[in-house]
């Protein structure tokens, strides 16, 4: 996967952009599937558009 993290996002700013815990990110990424656009290290890193399927499945 490419390093190149520009404009994604990890699961802890979903998490502050959603007003919720890492862990319910984290929790739903998983129940979802989803799978990260780019990984660099430990982090993995989401595009803009799980967001609104986090939520989703958050709410």
């Amino acid at each position: 996967m490419a390093a190149d993290t520009t404009g994604l996002l990890t699961a802890g700013n979903i998490a502050k952009s959603l007003g919720v815990s890492d862990g319910k990110v984290k929790k739903a990424i998983q129940e979802l599937g989803i799978k990260p656009q780019a990984k660099k290290g430990v982090c993995n890193y989401y595009g803009k558009d799980v967001v609104t399927k986090i939520k989703g499945a958050i709410k």
